[in-house]
């Protein structure tokens, strides 16, 4: 479980690629290698990967079929920087929203709106069926970074970034039509899904 409230950010220093498959290897922050073991869960851009291998500040993660078709990290390269979030316990204060670091889907960065101390990000969403769980005001995760909801029109979505999220996380030096990894709301998925199915025999 994740809070959606990135710790740091690594610096992807190795990648060994093969058939449906990636091994990769980040640069991590000191404040975030304390009582880190192989085993061990931590979101990488929003993913939830495990810890395979540890030398020194050097964390590596094995990426499966799946986790390289419905994120951003398969297309990552090295120099790139990826945001790290350690898994939470329990008794943790939860500041963003809960998260299970289960990515659904990738979106395309759309609009970029900079501002004196404000950044606004659009994105745009290809499968439709999927703005129904994306509400104003609602949370979602972006890049493994809890945030609120702004506009939401057809098949795109906004959101406001803060000094601090911008300052914290990578997501401030993505450009137009780069893609970001999403995990939608699991509280608003099940009531969407909970009211479509009892909807559905009333059609």
């Amino acid at each position: 479980m994740y809070t959606g409230l990135v710790k740091g950010k690594a610096t992807l220093v190795a990648v060994e690629d093969s058939v449906n498959f990636r091994t990769y290897t980040v640069q991590f922050p000191s404040e975030l290698l304390g009582g880190l073991e192989t085993g061990a869960s931590v979101a990488n851009n929003g993913c939830c990967l495990t810890v395979t291998y540890i030398n020194g500040n050097l964390v590596s993660f094995d990426l499966m079929e799946e986790t390289l078709r419905l994120t951003n990290l398969g297309s990552l390269k090295i120099g790139d920087m990826i945001n790290l979030e350690r898994s939470a316990k329990y008794g943790d204060e939860i500041g963003g929203h809960v998260m299970s670091g289960h990515i659904i889907t990738t979106v395309e960065i759309s609009k970029i709106l900079k501002a004196e101390n404000n950044l606004q990000i659009c994105f745009y969403v290809h499968d439709k069926q999927l703005m129904k769980y994306i509400f104003h005001k609602g949370f979602i995760g972006v890049d493994g970074i809890s945030l609120t909801v702004g506009n939401v029109v057809n098949n795109f979505f906004c959101v406001h970034l803060i000094p601090e999220t911008i300052a914290r996380t990578t997501i401030a030096e993505k450009s137009i039509g780069e893609k970001v990894n999403i995990e939608i709301d699991a509280h608003i998925q099940a009531v969407v899904e909970t009211v479509e199915r009892i909807m559905a025999p009333k059609k």
